[in-house]
């Protein structure tokens, strides 16, 4: 599992729900995406990435919306 094009499909995740002037349910949404969408080993891959990678690739509405749902994701 390629950890930089997850990083990437999730920044372009995020740019969609950061126009959202509720900053609150944005970070939800992405994090309940990603749970849609992504099978349950593409979800431990970003997790993963997150832990062990430079966080400074991922966006920060990503970074906040992975780290505040993160058992959402698990």
């Amino acid at each position: 599992m390629d950890v930089n094009n997850l990083i990437r499909m999730a920044n372009q995740i995020g740019e969609f729900f950061e126009s959202m002037p509720d900053r609150t349910q944005a970070l939800e949404d992405i994090a309940s995406h990603i749970k849609r969408f992504w099978e349950p080993r593409m979800r431990r891959a970003i997790l993963e990435g997150l832990d062990q990678k430079n966080t400074e690739e991922f966006s920060d509405i990503v970074r906040e919306a992975i780290t505040s749902h993160r058992k959402l994701l698990a």
